[in-house]
């Protein structure tokens, strides 16, 4: 089986690993803070704090802007559930804005709208979370418009999107947001295994997250009440969580940062060499904004359902049937069980519906190979029951 994603390890990234396994430090030691400064250098912002995950690191940037009951978190339909999740965490109250056809993140034009309707209700969100979709960024710059104009923060889930960039600028330098957050889970672009990490230019928010990711516990003075009452002495200040990363996946982070150019790039030759080779089937291909250079997570190909006499469903099971790995990226989170009991409905954001019902991942790794895209393109050839000559 070709899968959707795969990491990439090499002899360096093991060697790191195994020499913290060797060393006095498992948990929290010298790696952590390595690793946090290796990907704020990368992408030109002044505070990184790493996590155990970035559903842990969405978390951690609401708590930090001060999103809690009586609230509203709005985001994209089209994500992982955690996007949406992490405002239920604080006592918020969640809504969706419907994506762009093209870019397939949260439309700026229907978020305009929207929040029109919202300031004249007196429900304007309180932060936006904003989906870089497949590793494309969204359209930031009219986002943070639209935040100066109606007072709301923003955090940009880029859980698809490190090592890309937004107007030349790579993505989580924070120029259009609060908070960046990035995820190194296994088919990312970058892995720790598990992790995550969240991101910003404001020392305070920077700072609170940290604290907030080990249980809200500090040895600094400052942040006390009271005298120390010895060299062992701690407080906690704070109702926080155990979050935090270890240095044995801070390690393997630091040794694959070194090659995230490289990744990034070989990325966007096999996104490429996709372009060409899909061009004359019934699919409709990504589209790239030229502001942006996508970090190329996912490859997505929506079916040309009117030309074809398969179903989406049918085309899907018949390329897995071939051995090749196809997902989807998402099913729509408003469509989620959890979330119809809110009182969403499938067609509260069509736009989304819609790209639900012809979506598919194709597979896009770093070490995916000119013959097994080849055996990709066969078996969507195939799967689509199109002749080629």
């Amino acid at each position: 089986m070709i899968p959707y994603g795969k990491q990439d390890i090499d002899q360096a990234d093991i060697d790191a690993v195994v020499d913290v396994l060797q060393s006095d430090f498992l948990t929290q030691g010298p790696k952590v803070p390595e690793f946090e400064a290796s990907v704020a250098r990368h992408v030109g912002v002044e505070h990184a704090v790493a996590v155990n995950s970035a559903t842990s690191a969405l978390h951690l940037a609401c708590l930090a802007l001060g999103l809690g009951q009586g609230d509203w978190l709005w985001t994209s339909p089209i994500s992982f559930v955690a996007s949406a999740n992490c405002g239920l965490y604080c006592g918020a109250s969640i809504d969706f804005v419907d994506i762009d056809p093209k870019t397939y993140n949260i439309c700026p034009n229907a978020l305009a709208e929207k929040l029109e309707v919202a300031s004249r209700n007196g429900r304007l969100p309180k932060v936006l979370v904003v989906v870089h979709l497949c590793g494309q960024p969204c359209d930031m710059a009219r986002v943070h418009e639209l935040g100066e104009r109606y007072g709301f923060r923003i955090i940009e889930d880029a859980s698809h999107a490190i090592g890309g960039k937004y107007r030349g600028e790579f993505i989580g330098a924070g120029q259009f947001s609060d908070i960046t957050v990035f995820s190194f889970h296994p088919v990312k672009i970058v892995t720790t295994a598990e992790g995550g990490m969240a991101l910003t230019n404001d020392e305070d928010l920077a700072s609170y997250m940290a604290l907030l990711r080990s249980h809200g516990v500090t040895r600094d003075p400052n942040l006390m009440n009271q005298e120390s009452d010895g060299p062992w002495y701690y407080q906690q200040v704070d109702l926080g969580f155990n979050y935090r990363m270890t240095d044995i996946q801070a390690a393997l982070g630091i040794s694959q940062m070194r090659r995230i150019d490289a990744f990034v790039a070989r990325r966007h030759q096999l996104a490429k060499r996709y372009d060409s080779l899909l061009k004359e089937l019934p699919v409709t291909l990504p589209w790239q904004h030229p502001d942006s250079y996508s970090g190329m997570h996912l490859y997505v190909v929506r079916l040309e359902l009117q030309n074809i006499t398969r179903t989406h469903s049918e085309v899907f099971e018949a390329m897995r049937a071939q051995g090749v790995g196809v997902n989807l990226h998402y099913i729509p989170i408003h469509t989620q069980p959890y979330y119809r009991e809110m009182g969403f409905h499938e067609d509260d954001f069509p736009e989304a519906m819609r790209y639900y019902r012809e979506a598919i991942s194709l597979p896009m790794f770093q070490g995916l190979t000119y013959g097994q895209q080849d055996e990709v393109v066969r078996a969507l050839t195939s799967a689509l029951g199109v002749e080629r000559g």
